[in-house]
Order: C-alpha cells, then structure tokens, then sequence
C-alpha cells in the first residue's frame, strides 16, 4: 500500500479545497493510504473527510503574514518542520506555501507533484509565495510531475516556467452523485420571486471573483427593465464594500448574500442562471455544479471555460473578461428567450463530469509516476 500525503494551505470554502475532499474520499483504500496535511485549522470542509483519511493541521488558526515569515526559512527547513513521517507520493494540492514546502523534500525515495489550480499569467504572482523568481523556478524543477487542473492552466504555467518537462492535465473530481441527490432539496419558503430573474453567483467574496462586477451589471439591467436578482453563495472580505455600493444605490432588495452553504446546489438549481464575473479562475468547480444541476451558465472568459462549455458557445455562454462584454452576454441571453435552450445544453454537459473516471485518471498517473521512475 502506497502513502499518499496531500498538502494544502487549509480546507477552507474554496473549489479545490472542495476537490481534494472528493478525490480522496474516492480514492481505493486498498491501494492507497492517504494523509491530508492544512498549514491551518478551521476550514468548513475539514468536517467532509471521511474518517479512514489522516488529517492533521499545523497551526490551530489562521497566521497573518503567514507567506512572509515562512520565507524566513528554506524550502527543506520548512518540509523538516511540517512533514515528520516517510510518503510514497508528497502532494502540494495548491500554488502558494504548500508548493514551496513539498519542493523540500530531500528523501530520494519520494515522489513529489505540484498541483496547479488556476493561472498565474506573470512571474511575480507564481513567485508570490517565494523568495523570488528564481527560487519559485528551482523548486518547480525539483517536482517529479507537475499537474494542471486544465490544458489553459497548463499553458500559462508553460509560459512562465518554459523548462518544466513532466507536466499533465487532470481535470477536478467532482460528486455529481451527491449534487444531484440534494440539487431537489426545499429552500428556505419564499427566498426567490417568481416575478425576478433569479441569478446566481457562487464563490469567495473576494476581488478576484467579481462580485463588485455583478453589483454593477444588476443595477444596468434593472435600469434597463429587466427584474433581476443576484443571490451570491459565499462569504469574504469585500462583502462590506459590496453592501455598501448596494446601499447607496438603493439595491438591497435585488442582491442577496447567501453566505457558505455545505448545499448550494439545491440554490443553484432553482435559479434561472448562473454567472461567473472572476477576474481568474482555473476550473471552476462552481460552474461544473451548475451544468450538472442543470442551470444555465454565463461566464467571463477564464480559464477551463471553453473546456467546459465548447468553443462556440454550445452549452453556455462565454464572453471576453470584462464587465460591459459580460453585460451584455447575460442580457442577450435573456432578452433573447434563450434560456429554455441553455438549460437543455447545461443538463447534456453536466452528464460529462463522471466522479469515478476523474479519481482513476489521478489513481493512473500516481501508478505511471512510480512505473516510470522518472
């Protein structure tokens, strides 16, 4: 049996933080002996991991300036901090300080990857959690594989770091056996206005996600006569902001913060469309769980998107990432009366995301990584 360790900065209400739980709660126990590793405690996903998965934190919460003091120490200093038993395969499950940890393995006789959520687009950003360019590319070229959560990630990380030679593309495991068995169940009686379009926006209240975007384009479309309103999933730290913007222009009653809910879906199935304004994604869990509960999707142009939903517009719509192009995407695709058909497409594409063939895609390139020795 095979030990298996995946680090990650902690298992907050992130995407890939929900991903990990998923993937190794699939993952074969006769094969495999995980461990799951968060710098710190406290995420809302810690209470997901089955009991048979090892967990441990390192700090009991969370260390302002976290990214700083670590750099104080080498990557091998900080892996002989942090890691203290032997693993087959070491994982950083996330770009940031678990990426520089993982790199300081010295055991020759562990594998180590890097997994790679969004893109990066400069070398300043991917460096971000490094002493600096040049650190951030020596570590990367001390993993044995490199993994990208889509073939636009894997290309933006290419251009950065031209000479990394083992990298791969592995899409996110996600449970639509378990979204489709809650996407059915009650919401809180008369949360949504039959009389509104209901739109829906899922992730964390942070700047890079859009949010402020929305606010904005809601109050466009209700000046233009179209009734919508926006009911953001999520909790962050622009909310205050956001509440303020909606306060002064009198939209309190068109914008709802949901906050985190360990069920979304049964929100996102009962909305008319689901909208993604993020300034970067890598492969939006939160748009996956909207085609497969079935809501139609509308999105700015990021990462893994035209993956998702085809080049052309064939099971959702993508426009160019800025917030009149975005605009304009949602108000033709309710002007027009195509709701009806994008919500037929979503319900097609969702069939595609399958939970089982994404873990024996993982579960194949962990046996390929040891087979090849490279």
């Amino acid at each position: 049996m095979e030990k298996v360790l995946f680090l990650i900065h902690d298992l907050g209400g992130g995407g890939a933080e929900k991903v990990l739980v998923n993937l190794v709660s699939r993952m074969d126990r006769t094969r495999y002996d995980v461990t799951v590793i968060a710098l710190f405690a406290g995420g809302i996903n810690e209470q997901f991991l089955p009991s048979y998965v090892h967990y441990y934190t390192v700090f009991h919460k969370m260390i302002p300036g976290n990214r700083i003091w670590m750099k104080l120490m080498s990557p091998k200093q900080l892996h002989h901090l942090i890691i203290h038993d032997h693993y087959d395969i070491e994982i950083s499950f996330l770009e940031g300080p678990a990426a520089r940890i993982i790199s300081g393995c010295s055991d020759v006789n562990t594998k180590i990857i890097s997994w790679i959520h969004g893109e990066q687009h400069s070398e300043k950003k991917a460096a971000s959690s490094f002493r600096s360019t040049k650190e951030a590319k020596q570590c990367y070229k001390r993993y044995d594989q490199i993994v990208c959560v889509s073939e636009t990630v894997k290309e933006d990380f290419l251009t950065l770091f031209p000479d990394i030679r083992h990298i791969s593309v592995c899409y996110n495991v996600i449970d639509s056996d378990k979204i489709l068995s809650q996407k059915d169940e009650k919401v809180e009686e008369g949360i949504f206005n039959p009389n509104e379009v209901n739109l829906v926006a899922v992730g964390k209240i942070i700047p890079q996600k859009g949010f402020d975007r929305l606010a904005r384009i809601v109050k466009r479309l209700r000046e233009n006569g179209i009734p919508v309103h926006l009911y953001a999933l999520g909790t962050g730290s622009e909310q205050g902001n956001i509440n303020t913007y909606l306060q002064n222009n009198h939209l309190l009653d068109a914008f709802t913060f949901l906050g985190y809910k360990t069920n979304p879906y049964k929100y996102v199935a009962k909305c008319d469309l689901f909208v993604c304004a993020s300034l970067s994604e890598g492969f939006s869990t939160a748009t996956i769980e909207a085609l497969i509960v079935g809501t139609p999707v509308c999105t700015v142009e990021v990462s893994g998107m035209k993956e998702m939903l085809g080049n052309n517009n064939e099971y959702g719509i993508i426009t160019e990432n800025n917030e009149n192009a975005l605009y304009d995407g949602i108000r033709y695709v309710l002007e027009e009366g195509h709701l009806k058909h994008y919500k037929a497409k979503a319900q097609e594409r969702g069939r595609l995301f399958n939970a089982e063939n994404a873990v024996k895609n993982v579960e194949l390139l962990l046996t390929q990584l040891n087979v090849a020795g490279v």
